[in-house]
């Protein structure tokens, strides 16, 4: 099968190699431990030799790759900065993005692990595929941002495009606004982004407004939910319902790729949602099972943000695994002994989950137009009224 068409195998290409860990920040919130702390976990309990599970090692994305969403002149830039003590400009030497050694190649990697994922899928050599190190999704044509060097969903995306698909549809679910792959895309109708996020209001990058909707010629490709702070499960499960699933059915893309930031829980130290990670689990699931519903199985799924180094990200991130992989994890199992002693040995001093479950009720109620709507309900209402019409979809009819 080729050209993103037709039945899938029913196979998932995790793309890994160890050489992913150099995209490293120094002494930053984006500590590279957090990845390898979830490829561990996920290893402990199997994940990555079940059957149908290929594990791949990704290669550099090229300059030709790169340049479909960087300017060159970056791409220099980026080749130089660390080497040279009087470099500046591009976003690059700053607190949120410090230069490093090797900082091109490890960008480079990291694009290329997306890259990666989403050939084997459009290629038809996988149903589904994961890079755990990946979902930079901040990064823009000209510069670094929000620790984000190249932005490797985008440079995916448009590997597709040039593949010939015609619908791509992003789903984010950092806690940030997905700011680089909706500018890179804005006025494309052939993609769809979707974020969900805290209220750019109170957090960076300080776009992601309802009203933000596509350029000119892409009216309604760019959708925004710009969460309140403080909102948990309930709320976030009930805006991500009330918006999500109609627009991707109007939409109705070829693949799904999606960024799995796991920083909108409620101990990441960045931010201000109250997300479980037993929600972020049931995410996972839904995003799953709007692939298997509207693409055939077809689904690219990348990190992101996530700055509770033990306590959270390799639980959330291995329980996307195991949703990508086959059956997910039952939340109450217990994370491995040797699981614990490597993370407490890697970051010591750091509270260590013993299960992979918050232990929360997920009941949440669905979305109903009128009555009192409380905080969440009117961001639900913002981004329905600004998009949902541009679809064809009643901003005011819950069946939309």
């Amino acid at each position: 099968m080729t050209g993103g068409t037709g039945q899938q195998p029913d196979t998932t290409v995790v793309v890994w190699d160890d050489r992913l860990l150099t995209y490293d920040l120094g002494d930053h919130p984006l500590d590279p431990v957090r990845v390898e702390l979830t490829i561990a976990l996920a290893r402990e309990y199997g994940l990555l030799d079940r059957p149908g599970v290929r594990l791949i090692a990704p290669e550099p994305a090229d300059d030709a790759a790169l340049t479909r969403v960087h300017r060159p002149d970056y791409l220099d830039a980026v080749r130089v900065a660390h080497d040279d003590p009087f470099f500046s400009g591009y976003g690059l030497g700053t607190p949120d993005n410090p230069t490093f050694d090797g900082m091109h190649e490890a960008s480079a990697l990291v694009a290329g692990a997306t890259l990666a994922a989403a050939e084997a899928v459009w290629r038809g050599t996988a149903r589904r595929a994961v890079n755990v190190s990946g979902g930079l999704h901040h990064a823009m044509p000209g510069r670094a941002a929000g620790f984000c060097v190249y932005n490797d969903p985008a440079v995916a995306i448009a590997r597709l495009l040039d593949l010939g698909a015609e619908r791509i549809a992003y789903v984010d679910i950092d806690v940030h606004h997905g700011d680089g792959v909706q500018e890179i895309f804005y006025d494309d109708p052939r993609v769809l982004t979707i974020s969900l996020h805290e209220t750019p209001l109170a957090l960076f990058p300080g776009t992601g407004f309802p009203d933000e909707v596509g350029g000119p010629t892409a009216q309604g490709s760019a959708v925004n939910v710009a969460l309140p702070s403080g909102t948990a499960d309930a709320g976030w499960l009930r805006a991500f319902h009330a918006v999500v699933p109609s627009l991707l059915r109007a939409f109705g893309p070829q693949l799904l790729v999606t960024q799995c930031g796991a920083d909108a829980h409620r101990l990441d130290p960045l931010a201000d949602l109250g997300l479980s990670v037993d929600c972020q689990r049931a995410a996972y699931l839904a995003l799953r099972s709007l692939a298997d519903e509207l693409c055939d199985g077809r689904w690219v799924a990348t990190g992101g943000g996530g700055y509770a180094l033990v306590e959270v990200v390799p639980r959330a991130w291995t329980h996307l695994l195991a949703v990508a992989t086959g059956a997910p994890l039952h939340p109450a199992t217990l994370t491995p002994p040797a699981w614990r002693a490597l993370a407490a040995a890697r970051c010591p001093g750091r509270p260590v989950p013993l299960r992979m479950t918050d232990d929360v009720d997920l009941d949440f109620t669905t979305w109903q137009p009128g009555g009192d709507p409380d905080p969440v309900d009117r961001a639900i209402m913002a981004t329905r009224k600004a998009v949902f019409p541009l679809h064809g979809l009643d901003p005011h009819d819950p069946r939309d």
